[in-house]
């Protein structure tokens, strides 16, 4: 069945998150005079992936309100729980300046849009919020690729939840068989996809491999001979 578009994670996909965020994260920290009392940048960097972690996953499991999560997480890093939301709000909003100043795409991915800008249709499905991922791909100077942007706090439903696929898919005006979708995430984004009926691909950057039932590339790319050697298309993939 021939692919017509290509859905694709953000995140730690198309854009370099986790450097931003590190970096973001460590000048904030200096800025509000934290970094002592956790004794190391990389100790409170850690804990901060960590409530990340644990707020998102509550958060695409309970549903809630998508600001709530972010001042739980606040809340819990500064170890102050009477914090208001204003207070909350303003801390994260101050963190954000400096997030923000950090943004990257990886090098490989407008190289490999241009390269599939011809003979696919692009779209966005994202486990955030239409304010965060339209703005971040406006700043990145991308948003004009992709036709749609749909995002699970706007739907209500997140990856790897099949109807989230579904109403990406639906936004293209596609069916899910031809689409392929591109992530950082064996489960949620790979495997997600695949039980929704779309062509899943895990975007592998670190090369952790070990999940051989998935087709996996290690580089954007990677990503058009895969696309258009459809005779490849379920297989494992062996790049990498």
């Amino acid at each position: 069945m021939t692919i017509r578009a290509v859905l694709w994670d953000v995140d730690d996909t198309i854009f370099d998150y986790a450097s931003a965020d590190r970096a973001g994260m460590r000048a904030h920290l200096a800025a509000e005079g934290l970094l002592e009392a956790w004794g190391s940048a990389e100790e409170a960097l850690r804990r901060w992936k960590e409530l990340t972690e644990l707020h998102w996953r509550r958060y695409e499991a309970e549903g809630g309100d998508f600001r709530e999560q972010r001042r739980g997480r606040v809340r819990d890093f500064l170890g102050r729980p009477a914090l208001t939301a204003a207070e909350a709000d303003g801390w994260f909003d101050r963190y954000v300046v400096h997030y923000e100043a950090a943004w990257e795409l990886f090098p490989d991915t407008v190289p490999v849009l241009d390269l599939l800008a011809r003979d696919y249709r692009h779209g966005v499905l994202s486990n955030s919020s239409i304010l965060n991922q339209d703005h971040k791909l406006r700043a990145l100077g991308v948003r004009d690729r992709f036709e749609a942007v749909v995002c699970a706090a706007e739907l209500g439903v997140a990856k790897p939840a099949p109807e989230a696929f579904h109403a990406a898919c639906a936004a293209l005006d596609l069916r899910p068989h031809q689409v392929a979708y591109v992530g950082d995430q064996p489960d949620i984004d790979a495997r997600g996809a695949v039980e929704a009926g779309l062509r899943g691909i895990w975007l592998d950057r670190a090369g952790t491999g070990g999940r051989p039932e998935l087709t996996r590339i290690t580089d954007l790319r990677q990503l058009p001979g895969l696309l258009r050697a459809d005779t490849r298309f379920g297989a494992p993939s062996t790049f990498g």
